[in-house]
């Protein structure tokens, strides 16, 4: 009994020595989600002016990332099935909510992407770690280890660090701190937590409806499209669209990083389905290092010692949370 528990061990520490063709797909998914994680704030700041209009930006990637989606299934010949499988209700009850939530969340990201600099915006957005890990937990009773609630708390933090950097004006960027706050800190927080909220909704249907991956993404940009259209019959965006059009500061390079969104929409799903969250927390690890670089390389900007001091808490309390999940139960001895 001894050796077999020892031969089990091994077994789960032995290294392997090549990649099957399965795991070097999930490999390329998780360097492009990198490297589109790393690159979207900067590339969204430059190419996308204040002038345009946030409802028009994320209407745009909500169709193109169904169109990038409907690309896929055609040449995988697998859009008849889908269509066979295809329930409105079963649609509504696993895409519907969290769809409407993404929606909102994709608006204030893009607020947010406007009025903070790069590396900052990164660092802010993975708070919705922890809003995930507690939405996870209130809607499918995950719980975490002592070492993830450990990681957690590192995490808020780096959060409180940034947002006294940000709200004292020593960020990077030379923006009004009321302005930086309340249209920058404030609107990539409250993103985090409806990711959280609609990522834990999302994991839902997968687990227990056992829905698609691709169909909830197709569902899901559709039911956002539809809520932001209806949005804009009052919103302000509504009415600037009426006013002076949809594609009003729009240049050709803005498509760059609505096609960057939506495909980055789509690798997310992959990754979580092919790779699972342990191996999505290096990628978002690696992209801060990205966004970092990115920023340097391109703005020639030095991060702030507030950014400074919070980057090595976040990737630390990213790598502890990933590492070190709940343990699993002894199997019985025979």
């Amino acid at each position: 009994m001894a050796s077999s528990g020892r031969r089990t061990k091994r077994t789960r520490l032995k290294p392997s020595s090549s990649l099957s063709p399965s795991e070097t797909k999930v490999w390329i998914y998780q360097l492009l989600l990198t490297l589109q994680y790393g690159a979207q704030p900067l590339f969204s700041k430059r190419f996308i002016s204040k002038d345009v209009i946030v409802t028009t930006s994320v209407l745009a990637c909500e169709m193109a990332k169904i169109a990038c989606v409907m690309i896929l299934l055609t040449k995988q010949g697998a859009i008849k099935n889908l269509i066979k499988e295809w329930t409105l209700v079963g649609a509504l009850t696993a895409s519907g909510l969290p769809a409407a939530i993404y929606a909102l969340q994709n608006s204030l990201l893009q607020i947010s992407y406007k009025n903070l600099d790069s590396l900052t915006f990164s660092i802010l957005n993975q708070t919705k770690l922890l809003f995930t890990a507690l939405s996870v937990y209130l809607i499918l009773g995950n719980k975490q280890s002592p070492k993830q609630l450990g990681a957690l708390a590192l995490l808020i933090c780096a959060a409180i660090l940034l947002s006294i950097g940000e709200s004292s004006g020593r960020g990077s960027s030379g923006d009004d701190p009321n302005q930086t706050f309340i249209y920058g800190i404030i609107p990539v927080l409250v993103a985090s937590v409806l990711s959280g909220l609609a990522s834990s909704l999302c994991q839902w249907a997968s687990q227990v409806k056992k829905h698609a991956s691709y169909l909830m993404t197709i569902e899901m940009s559709i039911v956002g499209c539809l809520c932001l259209l209806i949005s804009t019959s009052k919103s302000p965006d509504g009415e600037a669209i009426r006013k002076n059009g949809f594609f009003y500061g729009w240049t050709a390079l803005t498509l760059i990083p609505v096609f960057m969104n939506a495909i980055g929409g789509i690798l997310v799903g992959l990754v979580t389905t092919h790779a699972g969250g342990v191996k999505k927390g290096f990628v978002i690890v690696s992209a801060l290092l990205v966004t970092a670089f990115l920023q340097y390389a391109f703005d020639g900007k030095h991060p702030s010692l507030y950014c400074l001091a919070a980057l090595p808490l976040v990737i630390l309390s990213t790598t502890i949370y990933h590492r070190y999940p709940p343990g699993v139960k002894k199997e019985k001895k025979n």
